[in-house]
């Protein structure tokens, strides 16, 4: 068995570290990744790391991902929703005001029922 040769056609690129946590973070994951993926093609990858990649390729991985952005998606919509109402009930409160005002009332001394 010969010793596994230098991969000469790429030059190894010297990036600067991220400016940003999330940034730095993703260098790092990239740099990982790259390194299991030549671990893999040459047949030295650990156990640990192999399992890892299969755990990726599963259905059930696929499935609980699936899950995670849907769970996201509602969670987004949910947030949406409770602005919307929150927008909504601000313009009766205007509208009641401009009424009143309207009206010839003025909100000084007049008992407020948009609470109730």
């Amino acid at each position: 068995m010969s010793a596994p040769k230098e991969d000469t056609k790429r030059p190894k690129k010297i990036r600067a570290p991220g400016k940003t946590l999330e940034t730095r973070e993703n260098q790092l994951i990239a740099l990982s990744v790259d390194l299991a993926e030549q671990q893999l093609s040459a047949g030295t990858a650990s156990s640990q790391v192999i399992t890892h990649f299969l755990k990726l390729g599963s259905t059930k991985e696929r499935l609980e991902k699936e899950k995670l952005i849907e769970e996201n998606k509602l969670l987004r919509a949910k947030t949406n929703s409770l602005e919307s109402a929150k927008r909504i009930e601000e313009l009766y409160v205007r509208a009641i005001t401009a009424m009143r005002n309207y009206g010839g009332q003025s909100d000084e001394g007049v008992n407020d029922d948009v609470d109730e």
